[in-house]
């Protein structure tokens, strides 16, 4: 009785199903709000890596450093969480992430593996025959409807005879024991998905035994599911060019580059019909079947063996009937051939991707994920906050606007826009947009019509013209902003105590206006400061970086009048914003005499042309015995500040970064690249400091003669540290602090105060030295004028600016300096909120894992606003925008967007066009060479009060010079993009 008993439950699996369902019944799981305080995640397992469920807890640190938290997670029940097994669940055999818009429509999806079958019934009956007949016949017999799928005794008792007889003649093969089901588990859960111990196989047979109930007793339905899943995802070994192959159809496609649908459908017929391309899929799957058992030697050099293989499992399948005798003569005449080539990858748009390829890269920096291809195969849904309808409208529009007629529709040829014979497959357009929520920007819209990888939005420093004329004029009334909270209260008897610097301009206003005007209100000194008035007239030479330089207007009529800063803001007038440039420039330079040089610097009284606004004198020094202490005290500790400055900005850069952040804040000239890398590379050779230049400067016509002059004259021995400071633009200290920081990376900031003793002196000392009086005061000047750029550049670095440093020129308030159109719109988020700094969101849940035990959902909880502005500063400058609509630059969009209750929604912006030129000028200020480099036009503005973005034209060399357009195309571009954005202009 006995004996029949357990040859019944050898061939029923009778007792086995009863004991794992009711085990299987007690591993549950259930979602709940928060944190879980009962749950686990898996410690090893390619599959579980590859959809990231291991690493979940390591991105929950990650997330909550970042504003997210958890908002529900899985409960375990505790048999499940203190089972010693992997958790036990219906597993998904694709995966992958996913993103979603904020109506939460599709906007992205790259499910692994690609190709797979979608039911166990689509499978073709041929290839489900074959596999049993390889791996497991028993597996679906419907005799035994309670069969315990992960056991196959005859198999398992074949296996630990070889293995026993293995111990006594070593070269007997030992093939496994394991059952379609057990595979899986192994290839899915165990380390490295192998089978490493006898406990380990254990462990893989228990969990597949406990997997099979999961359903019930009766698993035929759960037999077939295994089938399903292991074509799907049976692991083919990786391709160069794409990584892991997983399932059939997937290496269908990669090993031998056949269309999966096509394959099936030819393995659904029968028959003489189409025999010969029958037979050449079905060897071809027959042989994928095969090479799972070792598919990173099969699939590779071992080739041949794998046709070996084949054609004789061919011929048992033939005998066995599984496929007809036809097919098996057709299939035995045919070669294999694997691609082994290099995988050619597909052309897809960069286009459409952009706004996704911003997304997945921002998921790569929250998650600490190191490449895309990680990223793209976690088990992830995310809700950003982008409109999927916007974008593809908006990007649709932009593509259109490639051809004449989507150009011409969208009203972009005219005056300063587009010429008839202009070609506009070189040029590009970017916008962007944001909407104001009550506790962050979200992003909407971003996009661009550039098929390449670079990003016009985020990807380069482009000059972006007079829009920098916004971050000028924030400056100023930041300046006017301190001044208030300085004086504002003083009376008049102290108020008239206080002697500023005769060149700082702006101090000077203020103290007059708060005499004047005492206990004046900030708004009310905002809007006197916007009625100060410069000329517009382009005839003085000015003396600014490093040199002499002549600025014009872009609309002359404007050159001989005196206007207001609010007029030449509206107007973008340059000459206006080159001399509040220059007020600004000199306010700073006063503030670094004015700290510890007191009695070491004066100034001869000074000379104001109200016609040209040119304020001559200059800086004379002089120095006592006395004074030596204190200008010793002083270059200490000034030399200390901005050592600490320059070492914040090239902290965690490798030598490579450091250099290039250094030659990104000077105009590209040959004489600054080659002193730059002489003091950085004293030691590199002739071929090293070819080679950098050429890098640098591609375009340049640089011969071996002239690149030997320069670098024969640029030694490091032949200037001192402040003259090299001198001729390449760069603050001495910085140029000191990235050499050294290039052979001494580990260098901590201790040390670099401790080494640059002698160099902060000498920076600071040689200007008070009286010979050569000329040369003295022009490398003051120019002294002064970078320091005080390093601190305006820390100003707009405050508010968002992305670059580390100016270009110490007057030219910066023009877009010399550069920019980048998303920390444009940066700023207007900061304008449009009233001064708060609001995090930008695009990313607000996060859903890891769904439908599985280990199921984990994140929400954005941006941090509250940052107070960077007054309120009343942003309500001076939105005026100051609205006006540019209304009556300057922006004229285009004055009549707003009309609402369908007859409200007017303001718009307002700042336009730039920018006109990035290599430059050369002679030593009196004479432009002598200019030569195209890029094209911009830029449009900053914002909607209302809810809405704000950029709009931006770009063309590169050597087209540039080619077009004439200006932000007017850009307005006009805003104007044609509201009505697909559902805010129809009027």
């Amino acid at each position: 009785m006995s004996g029949w008993i357990v040859i019944n439950e050898l061939r029923s699996s009778w007792l086995q199903a009863h004991y794992f369902f009711r085990l299987a019944s007690r591993l549950d799981y259930k979602l709940e709000k928060g944190p879980s305080p009962s749950i686990r995640f898996p410690k090893s397992g390619p599959y579980d890596e590859r959809l990231g469920y291991g690493q979940i807890p390591e991105y929950t640190k990650s997330l909550t450093t970042r504003g997210f938290v958890v908002t529900e997670q899985v409960r375990m029940s505790p048999t499940l969480l203190e089972s010693p097994l992997a958790p036990i669940y219906a597993e998904k055999d694709q995966a992958g992430l996913m993103l979603l818009d904020h109506n939460q429509r599709l906007l992205y999806a790259l499910l692994s593996p690609t190709r797979t079958y979608v039911s166990f019934d689509s499978i073709p009956k041929i290839l489900i025959d074959t596999l049993l007949f390889i791996e497991d016949k028993e597996l679906l017999n419907s005799h035994y409807p309670m069969r315990n799928p992960a056991v196959n005794w005859s198999r398992l008792d074949r296996a630990l005879f070889d293995q026993a007889l293995h111990v006594i003649h070593r070269q007997h093969d030992t093939p496994g024991a394991s059952t379609l089901a057990t595979q899986i588990e192994k290839y899915r859960h165990s380390p490295e998905g192998r089978t490493l111990s006898i406990h380990e196989k254990f462990l893989q047979m228990d969990s597949a035994s406990i997997r099979s109930y999961l359903q019930g007793m009766d698993n035929m339905a759960n037999r077939h599911q295994i089938v399903l899943a292991y074509l799907n995802t049976v692991p083919l070994t990786a391709r160069m060019g794409y990584g892991e192959v997983n399932g059939l159809g997937d290496g269908m496609w990669m090993w031998y580059g056949r269309d999966f649908q096509e394959v099936n459908h030819l393995l659904q017929l029968h028959g003489d019909e189409s025999l010969q391309q029958r037979a050449e899929a079905y060897k071809q799957a027959l042989s994928l079947i095969i090479a799972q058992r070792r598919p990173s030697y099969f699939l590779r050099e071992g080739s041949p063996v794998l046709m070996q293989m084949t054609n004789h499992y061919l011929k048992l399948l033939g005998s066995a009937h599984i496929i007809s005798p036809a097919l098996q003569r057709a299939a035995l005449s045919l070669p294999l051939h694997l691609n082994h080539g290099p995988l050619i990858p597909q052309a897809n748009s960069f286009v459409s991707h952009k706004a996704v390829n911003l997304l997945r890269n921002d998921l790569l920096s929250l998650l600490h994920i190191t490449n895309l291809y990680a990223l793209d195969r976690i088990d992830l849904n995310v809700k950003t906050t982008l409109d999927g309808d916007a974008q593809r409208a908006v990007t649709n529009l932009l593509r259109q606007v490639q051809s004449p007629a989507g150009a011409r529709a969208a009203g972009l040829y005219g005056h300063n826009m587009l010429g008839e014979n202009d070609n506009l497959q070189r040029l590009s357009f970017s916008f962007t947009l944001f909407e104001r929520s009550s506790n962050s920007n979200l992003l909407r819209v971003q996009t661009d019509d550039l098929d390449q990888p670079f990003d016009i939005n985020s990807g380069a420093r482009l000059n972006l013209g007079s829009t920098s004329k916004l971050r000028t004029l924030i400056t100023y009334l930041e300046i006017m902003t301190r001044l208030h909270q300085s004086y504002a209260d003083m009376n008049q008897k102290d108020l008239q105590k206080i002697q500023a610097g005769s060149q700082d301009t702006l101090t000077r206003w203020a103290l007059t206006y708060f005499v004047e005007n005492p206990h004046s209100r900030l708004q009310d000194m905002l809007e006197a400061a916007m009625t100060r008035t410069y000329s517009g007239n382009p005839a003085e030479a000015f003396f600014t970086g490093g040199g002499l330089q002549k600025f014009k207007n872009f609309e002359p009529e404007k050159d001989d009048g005196i206007m207001t800063v609010r007029e030449g803001f509206q107007h973008s007038v340059n000459l206006v914003f080159v001399r509040l440039m220059r007020d600004i420039v000199h306010h700073y330079e006063a503030q670094t005499l004015s700290v510890g040089v007191v009695g070491l610097v004066k100034t001869t009284p000074s000379n104001y042309n109200p016609i040209t606004g040119s304020t001559t004198g200059t800086a004379e020094v002089s120095v006592n015995p006395s004074q030596q202490i204190q200008l010793s005290l002083f270059a200490d500790r000034e030399g200390r500040e901005f050592l600490f400055r320059f070492y914040k900005k090239y902290k965690g850069k490798s030598p490579d970064e450091m250099l290039q952040t250094l030659v990104d804040g000077i105009h590209a000239k040959p004489k600054n690249l080659a002193l730059i890398f002489r003091s950085v590379e004293p030691e590199a050779s002739f071929l090293q400091f070819t080679a950098f230049m050429h890098h640098q400067l591609p375009e340049a016509e640089l011969d071996e003669k002239s690149l030997q002059i320069l670098y024969d004259k640029f030694a490091v021995e032949k200037y001192s540290l402040m003259d090299r400071g001198y001729l390449a633009g760069i603050h001495p200290l910085e140029l000191w602090l990235v050499g050294y920081l290039f052979h001494h990376p580990k260098a901590t900031l201790t040390q670099l105060v401790e080494t640059s003793a002698q160099q902060r002196q000498e920076v600071y000392q040689w200007l008070f030295k009286s010979h050569n009086k000329k040369v003295q005061e022009s490398r003051i000047r120019q002294m002064l004028e970078l320091e005080a750029f390093q601190m305006i550049a820390a100003d707009w670095r405050r508010l968002g600016y992305p670059f580390e440093s100016l270009t110490p020129s007057y030219a910066t308030a023009l877009g010399a300096s550069g920019d980048r159109p998303d920390s444009l719109a940066k700023l207007m988020g900061i304008v449009v909120n009233k001064g708060l700094l609001m995090p930008m969101v695009e990313l607000q849940e996060l859903q890891f894992a769904k439908g599985t035990p280990y199921e984990t959902h994140f929400v954005s909880q941006p941090a509250a606003g940052v107070r960077m502005l007054p309120v009343e500063v942003t309500e001076v400058v939105r005026r100051s925008l609205i006006d540019v609509v209304q009556g300057g630059t922006g004229i285009r969009l004055k009549d707003g967007l009309v609402q369908k209750n007859g409200q007017v929604i303001e718009i307002g912006g700042k336009t730039g066009t920018g006109d990035q030129r290599f430059v050369s000028y002679a030593p009196n200020g004479k432009l002598i060479a200019s030569r195209a480099v890029n094209r911009s036009a830029t449009f900053v503005f914002l909607i209302g009060d809810r809405f704000f973005g950029t709009v931006t034209a770009y063309v590169h060399e050597p087209y540039a010079a080619d077009y004439k357009f200006t932000s007017a195309m850009t307005v006009q571009l805003l104007k044609s993009l509201l009505p697909v954005l559902g805010m129809p202009a009027s």
